[in-house]
């Protein structure tokens, strides 16, 4: 049978910038060998699938990196969502529920952009500086000593690394021979590194993200990352004030620029995270 499929480019201001990510809509009765298989053709950072009709106000949606399911990420979120309103839902809901691994998560619209709610974040270990720096294939001076290397999850873990400007961010030759013996035993497989060095005076970051070990060395634009990053921020009150409102980059150094808002706001005890942007529809088909 042939099951229909959407290409979408999340987090992009225009058509063949962000994040690519494929949703295939009709996924009731593949099973995960399946739909792994079909992740490793699109060959996307994540190919999502929609594994049945909504329930309970929210729909069932699974994530695929070409090696992996994952629990959690950002822009298949925002674009499964934009797809789903556009192709599955009823009317033109202005909130769209994801029940992904992680729970919940909503997706609402604002203007042009969406924005998901992630979920609460954890913080885990403070990491040492120099390891991370001969992961990047940095100088120990190149990363910013005023603030920590530290895990954070809104659902899936996340190395935050500060750099002090952009020729650091730029200058990462990551080493993966020590990428791998570094993440071997964490749960944490993705590095995000970042500094407050953007190309575009609108910007506030710039940052980059690598997941060798989800089958990504690279990706142009992450949201479940950058909602850690948000988290970080508000935490460590980056910017003056635990309330965080930011315009991040990424994907320059893959040829795909991408733009991501970020929200954080402390909310009693924890902080509540949001990621916005974009979504711009690329393709529709079917797979044979």
């Amino acid at each position: 049978m042939t099951r229909q499929f959407s290409l979408v480019d999340v987090f992009a201001c225009e058509r063949y910038a962000g994040n690519q990510l494929a949703v295939i809509t009709d996924a009731t009765d593949l099973d995960t060998e399946e739909m792994q298989a079909i992740a490793a053709e699109m060959d996307y950072s994540e190919t999502t699938f929609v594994t049945g009709e909504q329930r309970d106000g929210a729909w069932p949606v699974r994530i695929f990196t070409p090696t992996d399911e994952v629990p959690f990420a950002g822009h298949p979120t925002l674009g499964t969502a934009a797809v789903i309103r556009d192709r599955l839902a009823d009317g033109d809901p202005e909130e769209v529920v994801l029940d992904l691994q992680v729970g919940h998560v909503p997706v609402g619209r604002e203007s042009d952009q969406l924005w998901m709610h992630q979920q609460p974040p954890e913080f885990g270990d403070r990491l040492a500086h120099d390891d991370l720096a001969a992961v990047l294939g940095l100088g120990l001076d190149q990363l910013d000593p005023d603030y920590p290397v530290q895990v954070v999850s809104t659902g899936l873990p996340t190395i935050i690394v500060p750099l002090r400007d952009r020729d650091a961010l730029t200058g990462i030759d990551l080493n993966l021979d020590a990428y791998d013996d570094f993440v071997e035993n964490r749960e944490a497989k993705l590095i995000h590194a970042f500094c407050p060095d953007p190309r575009e005076p609108e910007d506030d970051i710039a940052a980059r993200m690598f997941a060798p070990a989800l089958g990504v060395r690279e990706d142009p634009a992450t949201g479940s990352a950058n909602g850690c990053l948000a988290a970080y921020l508000s935490a460590e009150e980056y910017f003056g004030s635990p309330t965080v409102e930011a315009r991040v980059e990424q994907g320059y150094e893959l040829g795909r620029p991408s733009l991501l808002q970020l929200r954080a706001n402390p909310d009693g005890e924890s902080i509540a995270v949001e990621v916005g942007g974009q979504v711009v529809p690329v393709a529709r088909g079917e797979l044979l």
